[in-house]
């Protein structure tokens, strides 16, 4: 490790994209975060930046040693791990990109219960898309993910899939609300919100659409957020979509929810897991292993 203050440095450059504005956000000298560089560049034997006109860019082989290096720390976080467990100190860090229908109850019901039996572990969390998820596995910024079925699955390896059908929120009143399951000809026939076009919901959502006789949605509102469209739809009376799992079902909160027939839209699949050929920090390892149990008790 003994290029770890260099490595820093080096991400610092990345993020910043030229070595001055990297130089401002460190407090230190442009000239002498360049020597850095340029030291480290001669150790190395080759250029790992691209000097253009108004920065930097790393070159290929830069790209390779940038994912060596995190490689390589990811391992020694784990070794790390493994040594504190060894000692009866169970700690470390989990870090976790997921959809947002994990957040308002299943993930901080899991991790409040990991930490009840393992306090000196810290958990961060990311709402990231599906894209966006596999790219921070795949750069090591994120050990597991928890999305709604992933565009590409090069890097992804797949631990546990469970399918999760779409569910119509709406307010009690709603005359919806009397049937227990929906067509999606009567929900499109409704005043409805719906997800931007990058969400699993919405992607299920357009691809059944496309089979009626309305051929695509027509939402009143399009959000990011499904903890926004759950709201919206108890003042206007309107509908949304979402997965199951990110709902409470008790009617405690002021909405109802229904199925969506699956003979009109797929169930989604929620697929847990990690970066393709990565062996996992120890604390990680063993919450997947809680989620996995977890979230079996959801599947469909």
């Amino acid at each position: 490790m003994r290029h770890l203050k260099d490595f820093q440095f080096i991400e610092a450059v990345i993020r910043a994209g030229s070595i001055r504005k990297a130089a401002e956000d460190m407090n230190i000298t442009a000239s002498a975060l360049n020597r850095r560089i340029n030291r480290f560049e001669e150790d190395f034997g080759y250029e790992i930046f691209e000097r253009l006109p108004r920065g930097v860019r790393l070159n290929p082989a830069g790209e390779l040693m940038l994912h060596h290096i995190r490689a390589q720390r990811s391992d020694f976080v784990r070794l790390q791990s493994q040594v504190a467990d060894l000692s009866g100190i169970r700690r470390g860090h989990v870090s976790i990109a997921c959809s947002q229908a994990l957040l308002p109850y299943f993930l901080p019901e899991q991790i409040a219960q990991y930490r009840s039996e393992h306090p000196g572990v810290s958990f961060g969390v990311n709402v990231r898309d599906r894209l966006e998820a596999e790219r921070e596995l795949s750069t090591f910024a994120s050990d597991i993910a928890l999305v709604f079925e992933p565009r590409h699955l090069v890097d992804f390896e797949v631990t546990l899939s469970i399918t999760q059908p779409i569910y119509v929120v709406m307010r009690p009143d709603n005359p919806l609300a009397a049937q227990p399951e929906l067509r999606l000809r009567d929900c499109l026939a409704h005043p409805h919100v719906a997800p931007s076009a990058h969400y699993g919901v919405r992607v299920l959502l357009d691809s059944a659409a496309k089979k009626t006789t309305y051929g695509r949605l027509r939402p009143l509102v399009e959000s990011e957020s499904f903890d926004f469209m759950r709201h919206y739809v108890i003042h206007e009376n309107a509908i949304s979509f979402q997965f199951p799992i990110g709902l409470d079902l008790s009617g405690s909160q002021g909405y109802v929810a229904r199925p969506l027939s699956s003979r009109d839209v797929e169930p989604g699949n929620l697929l847990l897991g990690q970066l393709r050929g990565r062996t996992l920090p120890v604390a990680s390892a063993r919450f997947v292993q809680q989620l996995n149990q977890a979230l079996q008790l959801h599947g469909g």
